[in-house]
């Protein structure tokens, strides 16, 4: 018993109507035994899992690397936004990702503006970018971006008894 990866490439994950539209097509096609997720080392592991030895470790692995961004982002915000996931209804993953991080570290934001953190439309400072997940480096991989590894390294896999 296993996962198989049965699709590669999946893409963005879409506003709230185009996920469960694709969501209702893999339920008709696989029935409730698949799942999202990325191949590691070999290994298929949920979008769940990723998001912590992924998504994470690559946002603690930039803070470890520039201490200065981070310095930078608690003594200018007091709150963090994602203008691209508000305005289309996506998926905001790296906002979470932060403020996770920030906590687990017991850290806070200190400062007095709103920072959104992407490359999306009008930025609000110079950190935004930096803090993308355009432009953050993927843990394992330096040559490759955050925001590419997770689009194009989804896949969808079921279950095989």
């Amino acid at each position: 018993m296993s996962w198989k990866v049965v699709e590669r490439k999946i893409g963005k994950a879409g506003n709230i109507k185009q996920r469960q539209k694709r969501q209702s097509a893999w339920d008709k096609k696989y029935g409730d035994n698949w799942m999202v997720g990325y191949v590691i080392d070999g290994a298929f592991i949920s979008q769940e899992e990723a998001l912590e030895t992924i998504y994470y470790e690559s946002y603690a692995l930039h803070f470890k690397q520039h201490p200065e961004d981070l310095k930078e982002l608690i003594s200018l915000a007091k709150k963090l936004e994602n203008p691209h996931a508000k305005l289309t209804g996506g998926v905001d993953l790296q906002v979470p990702t932060i403020m996770k991080y920030l906590e687990r570290n017991n850290l806070a934001l200190l400062g007095k503006e709103v920072v959104d953190i992407g490359t999306y439309g009008k930025r609000s400072h110079k950190i935004s970018v930096r803090l993308s997940p355009l432009t953050i480096k993927v843990v394992g991989n330096s040559r490759m971006t955050l925001e590419k590894f997770w689009q194009e390294k989804k896949c969808l896999a079921i279950w095989e008894e």
